[in-house]
Protein backbone atom coordinates (compact mmCIF):
# COMPACT_ATOMS: atom_id res chain seq x y z
CA UNK A 1 0.00 0.00 0.00
CA UNK A 2 1.27 3.58 -0.50
CA UNK A 3 0.08 6.16 1.93
CA UNK A 4 -0.45 10.14 0.75
CA UNK A 5 1.78 11.83 2.03
CA UNK A 6 -1.03 14.85 2.13
CA UNK A 7 -4.01 12.72 3.38
CA UNK A 8 -2.92 9.42 4.86
CA UNK A 9 -5.35 7.46 2.68
CA UNK A 10 -3.95 4.40 1.92
CA UNK A 11 -3.18 3.70 -2.14
CA UNK A 12 -3.38 0.18 -4.30
CA UNK A 13 0.42 -0.62 -5.48
CA UNK A 14 1.55 0.56 -8.47
CA UNK A 15 -0.98 3.87 -8.30
CA UNK A 16 0.16 7.29 -9.08
CA UNK A 17 -1.93 9.63 -7.87
CA UNK A 18 -3.83 9.62 -4.75
CA UNK A 19 -7.70 8.20 -5.34
CA UNK A 20 -8.92 10.75 -2.53
CA UNK A 21 -7.43 14.04 -3.26
CA UNK A 22 -5.61 13.59 -6.29
CA UNK A 23 -2.31 14.42 -5.05
CA UNK A 24 0.79 13.00 -6.75
CA UNK A 25 2.29 9.88 -5.12
CA UNK A 26 6.09 9.28 -4.25
CA UNK A 27 7.39 6.14 -6.41
CA UNK A 28 8.29 3.21 -4.49
CA UNK A 29 10.89 0.74 -4.66
CA UNK A 30 12.47 -2.34 -2.88
CA UNK A 31 15.62 -1.90 -0.99
CA UNK A 32 18.28 -4.22 -2.28
CA UNK A 33 19.50 -5.27 1.15
CA UNK A 34 16.53 -5.67 2.59
CA UNK A 35 13.89 -5.89 0.19
CA UNK A 36 11.74 -2.96 2.60
CA UNK A 37 9.65 -0.59 0.31
CA UNK A 38 11.53 3.00 -0.04
CA UNK A 39 10.65 5.76 -1.97
CA UNK A 40 13.11 5.87 -5.78
CA UNK A 41 14.31 9.00 -4.08
CA UNK A 42 15.50 8.12 -0.46
CA UNK A 43 18.95 8.16 0.54
CA UNK A 44 18.87 5.28 3.05
CA UNK A 45 16.28 2.59 4.03
CA UNK A 46 14.31 3.03 6.98
CA UNK A 47 14.95 -0.31 8.06
CA UNK A 48 18.37 -1.26 7.64
CA UNK A 49 19.93 2.16 6.95
CA UNK A 50 21.79 0.62 3.91
CA UNK A 51 22.86 3.65 1.39
CA UNK A 52 20.63 3.51 -2.20
CA UNK A 53 22.52 6.17 -3.28
CA UNK A 54 25.74 5.01 -6.11
CA UNK A 55 28.77 5.29 -4.06
CA UNK A 56 31.27 7.54 -6.70
CA UNK A 57 33.70 6.41 -8.17
CA UNK A 58 37.48 8.18 -7.55
CA UNK A 59 39.98 8.49 -9.93
CA UNK A 60 43.10 6.24 -9.41
CA UNK A 61 46.22 8.22 -8.83
CA UNK A 62 48.02 6.88 -11.97
CA UNK A 63 44.73 8.39 -13.57
CA UNK A 64 45.39 11.95 -12.12
CA UNK A 65 48.72 12.38 -12.67
CA UNK A 66 47.93 11.21 -16.33
CA UNK A 67 45.85 14.33 -16.55
CA UNK A 68 48.95 16.53 -15.79
CA UNK A 69 50.92 17.99 -18.31
CA UNK A 70 54.34 17.28 -18.42
CA UNK A 71 56.46 20.37 -17.58
CA UNK A 72 60.01 20.02 -18.86
CA UNK A 73 62.11 22.69 -17.69
CA UNK A 74 64.91 25.05 -19.05
CA UNK A 75 68.92 24.31 -18.13
CA UNK A 76 69.59 27.05 -15.64
CA UNK A 77 72.51 29.41 -17.37
CA UNK A 78 75.83 29.20 -15.65
CA UNK A 79 76.37 30.98 -13.26
CA UNK A 80 79.91 32.89 -13.19
CA UNK A 81 81.57 33.68 -9.38
CA UNK A 82 83.92 36.96 -9.08
CA UNK A 83 87.25 36.17 -8.03
CA UNK A 84 87.85 36.57 -4.52
CA UNK A 85 89.72 39.87 -3.28
CA UNK A 86 93.05 38.85 -1.16
CA UNK A 87 93.32 41.32 2.28
CA UNK A 88 96.15 43.17 2.43
CA UNK A 89 98.37 42.27 5.42
CA UNK A 90 97.66 44.93 8.62
CA UNK A 91 100.56 45.70 11.04
CA UNK A 92 99.92 46.05 14.41
CA UNK A 93 103.03 46.30 15.88
CA UNK A 94 102.42 49.52 18.20
CA UNK A 95 99.18 50.17 17.39
CA UNK A 96 96.74 49.85 20.36
CA UNK A 97 93.53 51.52 18.84
CA UNK A 98 93.09 53.96 15.50
CA UNK A 99 91.35 56.34 18.51
CA UNK A 100 94.19 56.18 20.94
CA UNK A 101 97.72 57.65 20.46
CA UNK A 102 100.79 56.16 21.90
CA UNK A 103 101.52 57.02 25.01
CA UNK A 104 105.41 58.44 25.97
CA UNK A 105 107.20 57.37 29.15
CA UNK A 106 106.27 60.98 30.42
CA UNK A 107 102.77 61.36 29.51
CA UNK A 108 100.48 60.32 32.65
CA UNK A 109 98.27 57.05 32.25
CA UNK A 110 95.51 58.10 33.96
CA UNK A 111 94.97 61.16 30.80
CA UNK A 112 93.51 60.04 27.63
CA UNK A 113 94.91 62.44 24.70
CA UNK A 114 91.50 63.20 22.58
CA UNK A 115 92.32 62.47 19.35
CA UNK A 116 90.08 63.79 15.82
CA UNK A 117 88.16 61.58 14.02
CA UNK A 118 90.18 61.13 10.79
CA UNK A 119 87.06 58.86 8.86
CA UNK A 120 89.33 55.70 9.60
CA UNK A 121 86.81 52.92 9.87
CA UNK A 122 87.76 50.57 12.98
CA UNK A 123 89.59 47.24 11.74
CA UNK A 124 88.94 45.53 14.91
CA UNK A 125 85.94 43.03 14.60
CA UNK A 126 83.15 43.61 16.83
CA UNK A 127 82.14 40.93 19.43
CA UNK A 128 78.51 40.51 19.98
CA UNK A 129 77.07 38.30 23.17
CA UNK A 130 74.68 36.06 21.78
CA UNK A 131 75.01 33.45 24.53
CA UNK A 132 76.56 30.21 25.07
CA UNK A 133 74.68 27.12 23.77
CA UNK A 134 75.68 24.35 24.94
CA UNK A 135 75.95 21.21 21.79
CA UNK A 136 75.11 18.50 24.73
CA UNK A 137 72.11 20.60 25.98
CA UNK A 138 68.75 20.19 24.04
CA UNK A 139 66.77 23.59 23.01
CA UNK A 140 63.27 23.88 24.37
CA UNK A 141 61.14 25.86 23.30
CA UNK A 142 58.09 27.14 25.32
CA UNK A 143 54.62 26.64 23.95
CA UNK A 144 52.35 27.43 27.42
CA UNK A 145 50.88 24.58 29.67
CA UNK A 146 48.14 22.32 28.52
CA UNK A 147 46.06 21.52 32.17
CA UNK A 148 45.56 17.91 31.76
CA UNK A 149 41.90 18.14 33.48
CA UNK A 150 40.80 20.10 30.46
CA UNK A 151 37.87 18.41 28.25
CA UNK A 152 36.45 18.97 25.26
CA UNK A 153 33.27 20.13 24.95
CA UNK A 154 30.44 17.79 22.61
CA UNK A 155 27.63 18.94 21.82
CA UNK A 156 24.15 17.47 23.41
CA UNK A 157 20.77 17.32 21.79
CA UNK A 158 17.48 17.23 23.41
CA UNK A 159 13.99 17.07 22.87
CA UNK A 160 11.59 19.76 24.53
CA UNK A 161 7.82 18.42 25.14
CA UNK A 162 5.65 21.73 24.15
CA UNK A 163 2.19 20.59 25.96
CA UNK A 164 4.52 20.46 29.46
CA UNK A 165 7.76 22.19 28.57
CA UNK A 166 9.88 18.99 29.63
CA UNK A 167 13.11 17.84 28.18
CA UNK A 168 14.19 14.41 27.10
CA UNK A 169 17.88 14.58 26.93
CA UNK A 170 19.06 11.85 24.66
CA UNK A 171 21.68 9.48 25.11
CA UNK A 172 25.00 10.65 23.91
CA UNK A 173 26.63 6.56 23.42
CA UNK A 174 23.89 5.42 21.62
CA UNK A 175 23.83 5.49 17.23
CA UNK A 176 19.79 4.67 17.06
CA UNK A 177 17.50 5.63 19.49
CA UNK A 178 14.34 4.39 19.51
CA UNK A 179 11.06 6.80 20.90
CA UNK A 180 7.54 5.13 22.12
CA UNK A 181 6.01 3.31 24.79
CA UNK A 182 7.40 0.24 27.01
CA UNK A 183 6.88 -3.05 25.17
CA UNK A 184 8.64 -6.69 24.60
CA UNK A 185 10.18 -6.48 21.31
CA UNK A 186 11.78 -2.77 20.93
CA UNK A 187 12.39 -1.47 24.04
CA UNK A 188 12.19 2.95 23.92
CA UNK A 189 15.10 4.84 24.63
CA UNK A 190 12.52 7.62 25.46
CA UNK A 191 9.73 6.60 26.62
CA UNK A 192 6.68 9.41 25.78
CA UNK A 193 3.98 6.89 28.04
CA UNK A 194 3.78 10.23 30.70
CA UNK A 195 3.14 12.07 28.31
CA UNK A 196 -0.66 13.81 28.00
CA UNK A 197 -2.51 12.22 25.00
CA UNK A 198 -0.28 9.53 24.50
CA UNK A 199 -2.70 7.22 23.35
CA UNK A 200 -1.94 8.65 19.73
CA UNK A 201 1.75 7.69 20.04
CA UNK A 202 2.80 3.94 18.88
CA UNK A 203 4.94 1.30 21.04
CA UNK A 204 8.01 1.64 18.44
CA UNK A 205 6.87 5.05 16.81
CA UNK A 206 9.98 6.48 16.02
CA UNK A 207 13.95 6.42 15.67
CA UNK A 208 16.68 8.88 15.52
CA UNK A 209 20.14 8.00 14.16
CA UNK A 210 23.17 9.59 15.16
CA UNK A 211 25.64 10.26 12.28
CA UNK A 212 28.60 12.08 13.76
CA UNK A 213 27.84 15.76 14.52
CA UNK A 214 23.91 15.17 12.62
CA UNK A 215 20.90 13.87 13.92
CA UNK A 216 17.75 11.97 11.47
CA UNK A 217 14.87 11.13 12.27
CA UNK A 218 12.71 8.23 10.44
CA UNK A 219 8.98 7.13 11.58
CA UNK A 220 8.97 3.08 12.34
CA UNK A 221 5.71 1.74 10.75
CA UNK A 222 3.48 4.05 13.48
CA UNK A 223 0.17 3.87 13.30
CA UNK A 224 -0.61 7.96 13.74
CA UNK A 225 2.54 8.59 11.36
CA UNK A 226 5.51 11.19 12.33
CA UNK A 227 5.03 14.62 11.68
CA UNK A 228 8.44 17.34 10.88
CA UNK A 229 7.33 20.88 10.94
CA UNK A 230 3.46 20.07 10.35
CA UNK A 231 4.39 17.80 7.12
CA UNK A 232 4.15 14.43 7.57
CA UNK A 233 6.97 12.20 7.60
CA UNK A 234 6.59 9.40 4.84
CA UNK A 235 7.59 5.61 6.07
CA UNK A 236 11.28 4.54 4.79
CA UNK A 237 12.77 8.21 4.74
CA UNK A 238 14.10 10.00 6.99
CA UNK A 239 14.89 13.65 8.02
CA UNK A 240 17.62 15.51 8.99
CA UNK A 241 17.11 17.52 12.38
CA UNK A 242 17.79 20.89 12.84
CA UNK A 243 17.42 23.12 15.46
CA UNK A 244 13.96 24.34 16.21
CA UNK A 245 12.48 21.72 14.00
CA UNK A 246 8.63 20.60 15.51
CA UNK A 247 8.35 16.76 16.12
CA UNK A 248 5.06 15.52 16.09
CA UNK A 249 4.43 11.71 17.05
CA UNK A 250 0.91 11.29 15.95
CA UNK A 251 -2.47 13.27 14.43
CA UNK A 252 -4.03 16.27 15.67
CA UNK A 253 -0.43 18.01 17.64
CA UNK A 254 -0.97 16.34 20.68
CA UNK A 255 2.41 15.32 21.66
CA UNK A 256 4.62 17.63 19.72
CA UNK A 257 8.25 18.40 20.89
CA UNK A 258 11.40 20.99 19.48
CA UNK A 259 14.90 19.67 18.76
CA UNK A 260 17.34 21.51 20.55
CA UNK A 261 20.99 21.53 20.51
CA UNK A 262 23.97 23.20 22.98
Amino acid sequence: MIVCPNCNHQNPEGATQCEACYTPLPTTTNCPSCGATVQSDATFCGQCGYNLQPTPVTPSVEEQEGALPTVVSSPSPPVTSEPLVTPEPVSSSGILSPNLEKSSPDSNPAEVQPVANTGEINSTPSTVSVGTISPNTPSTVSVGTINPNTQLQSQSARLLHIQTNVSLELPPSLPVIHIGKPNDRVPPDLDVSGFPASEVVSRTHADIRVEGDSYYIEDVGSSNGTYINNVPLTQGNRHRLRPGDRISLGKGDLVSFIFQLS
